[in-house]
């Protein structure tokens, strides 16, 4: 995805408030969920994520984001995950929606673990569940934060791509619209804040930052807000109609290592995305506390981060009876009986660099 898309995408970017979900705990969600069905379901998970990350430590960041884009559209029930289908029910995927078209990666990562775990509990853990614990190993692999995931979810029966162009925040968001798209899911500016932190791993490709580094909302000058030598050194690797798909780390100091230095960047004027620069460099707002306590205080950024990765993965779960635990990810259950499913894989990209805000 180049200029074209980013442009139209910055159409497409409507910020709605999506009510009827279940935005903050759910009773029927617990860690011990599987105790007696799949005890070992988090090793298998972290077995197969650490393996994939010893070749490809950017995964990491791109399983976090995946959870992230999950939960933002219809709640954590997996819709990210679902091909196309033409016939009844037919479904368009998230896949293809402005902010994940040509970006989303970890798909093929998913289904391993979904492999890895029906050959060891078959037809008990939902693809809802591994995106979840798949997010909370990638941040212990990084050297972040570890917590207790509750479970239970269950899989969704379809997928929204008009909701993906809607609720996914987009890397040049205000403060405001960000606010307001979080606000949408049920969380709060801590949330947001804290949930941003997760900038301190993964990339970003040069198409979504050449207009805050030579003209900024159509000024003919780079983002004031940019550090000029950081905006030098971004240049060096972002050249004016240069390749849009070159990729910069989103943290210059520790690009693989998830720690405080995203909101010390901040600080120093080197948040990558204007999305991220927003939280400190606009005035008066209620996020530069925030940033400053964070970037002063790891366990308070760890302890945040913990408990928004919790809420947000509580947002709109499907337990119970509703949904269901598909047999692949790819396709609801339905759909899977009536194909050839060794043959069929969803679409992987290779360019993890194109990203929402998020």
């Amino acid at each position: 995805m180049g200029f074209i898309h980013v442009t139209v995408a910055a159409l497409c970017y409507v910020v709605v408030v999506f009510v009827g979900f279940p935005l903050f705990s759910n009773a029927e969600l617990d860690p011990s969920f599987y105790k007696n069905t799949c005890p070992n379901v988090s090793s298998i998970v972290r077995e197969v994520v650490r393996n994939v990350s010893k070749k490809d430590p950017r995964m990491l960041a791109s399983l976090i984001r995946l959870h992230f884009h999950d939960c933002f559209v219809l709640g954590c029930d997996a819709s990210v995950l679902l091909n196309n289908t033409d016939t009844p029910p037919k479904i368009e995927s998230e896949q293809q929606a402005f902010p994940n078209n040509n970006s989303l990666r970890g798909l093929d990562v998913v289904n391993q673990i979904k492999t890895a775990v029906e050959n060891a509990c078959p037809g008990i853990v939902s693809c809802a569940d591994i995106l979840t614990l798949a997010a909370e190993v990638s941040s212990v692999l990084a050297g972040g934060p570890d917590w207790k995931v509750p479970l239970g979810r269950r899989d969704g029966l379809t997928a929204n791509r008009t909701l993906a162009n809607q609720n996914l925040p987009a890397p040049f968001f205000t403060l405001t619209q960000l606010k307001s798209a979080f606000t949408a899911q049920g969380l709060n500016t801590t949330d947001l804040v804290a949930l941003s932190g997760a900038h301190t791993i993964g990339r970003a490709h040069c198409s979504f930052i050449n207009s805050r580094l030579f003209n900024f909302s159509n000024s003919g000058k780079p983002d004031p807000t940019l550090d000029t030598t950081y905006l030098q050194t971004l240049r060096n690797t972002c050249p004016n109609n240069g390749p849009a798909t070159n990729l910069v780390n989103f943290d210059p100091t520790t690009p693989d290592t998830f720690d405080k230095n995203y909101y010390s960047n901040l600080q120093g004027k080197k948040g990558l995305l204007q999305s991220d620069q927003e939280l400190f460099s606009t005035s008066d707002a209620d996020t530069i506390s925030i940033v400053n306590t964070f970037a002063n205080n790891q366990d308070a950024f760890y302890e945040s981060f913990k408990a928004s990765m919790i809420k947000m993965g509580n947002i709109g779960v499907l337990t119970g009876k509703n949904g269901e635990i598909r047999k692949q990810c790819n396709f609801i259950n339905k759909k899977s009986v009536e194909l050839d499913l060794a043959s069929v894989v969803p679409k992987e990209s290779s360019e993890e660099g194109i990203v929402s805000s998020f």
